[in-house]
């Protein structure tokens, strides 16, 4: 090859280079830019709201606590709360941070958000209850006020999401609970779970184990500095009270009839009947919705026909059909057992 030849190759090489790296809207440049600001606006929407939990929870935002939350350094965290002070979103009174009103709606816009997200995959995907949070936290940021507004519609405007947390409303009013702790809820006194803490995530991974909703019944019958020991929804749990602390109940003055049940589908006796009270809250997404078009509503009566050798499934007369499910399945359907066992004639 001859040297202007090379010369040529090496200049058309350069300048696809550039073009690549500055192309106007598309280049490499470009992307680095707008990556940039979008997580410098990711960074300033998780503070605004880390700043508004502290005062739900009655403490005070610091330099040291955003940092933390955000998982950035000390200086790059004062840093972010000055440019949001320049912004106009936060003020400083002596040592303490506050959020401005335009502040304040941000960082609601930001929940509220986020808590609906979080109802969307629960009642209508098929994602675990340990991921809902970490999407949520993906989605909260790409939603635009229009596009929130539509979710709410289409869910039915929920108050509270599947943790239990309160969901604000397009004015930034939201139904607070009046709840205590587990722990502190007196020994013998029926309530319900109004709130499971989603974080940390092993914490609330341990919640979900345990197989702890919101809308379960609860009565305490122990607590010690040890343990925690009550039962949920007709089963026995023992926590650590620092585990315990995490779930939040309000006390019922009576049991709460509404969703009282005799036990579940899985307690049922083979040839003997029940009728459905309802579906467990911890069943969503498409499993619910194959409860529900097989007819388990309340007012169903189901009876056990046929049951596996090795156990499970167990084939449900239900509404004239024969339907096979697991036990895992079975104790989602709430039920009170009939007095009288089917007719086997």
């Amino acid at each position: 090859m001859s040297d202007s030849f090379l010369t040529l190759l090496g200049a058309i090489l350069i300048a696809g280079v550039i073009v690549l790296v500055m192309w106007p809207g598309k280049g490499l440049w470009a992307r680095w830019q707008r990556s940039r600001q979008l997580t410098k606006r990711v960074l300033a929407e998780d503070a605004l709201k880390h700043i508004h939990q502290g005062d739900l929870d009655g403490r005070h935002a610091t330099v040291a606590s955003l940092a933390g939350a955000l998982q950035i350094s000390m200086d790059a965290a004062a840093e972010l709360l000055a440019q949001l002070q320049t912004d106009g979103m936060v003020e400083m009174h002596g040592g303490d941070i506050a959020l401005t009103p335009q502040g304040r709606d941000t960082a609601l816009h930001i929940v509220r958000a986020h808590r609906l997200w979080e109802r969307h995959l629960a009642d209508e995907t098929g994602y675990d209850a340990a991921e809902w949070h970490a999407r949520a936290e993906s989605a909260e940021h790409a939603l635009t006020p229009e596009e929130i507004d539509q979710l709410a519609a289409r869910l039915g405007n929920p108050t509270h999401d599947p943790h239990g947390d309160p969901i604000p409303g397009a004015r930034g009013t939201f139904i607070a609970h009046d709840s205590v702790p587990l722990p502190a809820l007196a020994v013998d006194t029926p309530g319900r779970i109004v709130h499971v803490e989603d974080e940390p995530d092993v914490v609330y991974a341990q919640l979900v184990a345990e197989g702890l909703h919101p809308g379960q019944p609860v009565r305490v019958v122990e607590v010690t500095p040890q343990r925690v020991r009550f039962w949920a929804n007709g089963d026995e749990h023992v926590l650590a009270p620092m585990l315990a602390a995490n779930i939040s109940v309000v006390p019922l003055a009576v049991p709460d009839e509404t969703v009282h049940a005799d036990g579940t589908l899985a307690d049922l006796a083979l040839g003997a009947a029940a009728e459905v009270v309802g579906i467990s809250r911890s069943c969503r997404g498409s499993e619910r919705r194959r409860f529900l078009d097989l007819g388990i509503v309340p007012g169903t009566v189901v009876s056990a026909e046929l049951r596996s050798p090795g156990g499970e499934p167990t084939a449900y007369n239900i509404r004239g059909a024969l339907i096979a499910l697991r036990r895992e399945q079975a104790e989602r359907i709430n039920v009170n057992f009939q007095k009288l066992a089917v007719d086997s004639k």
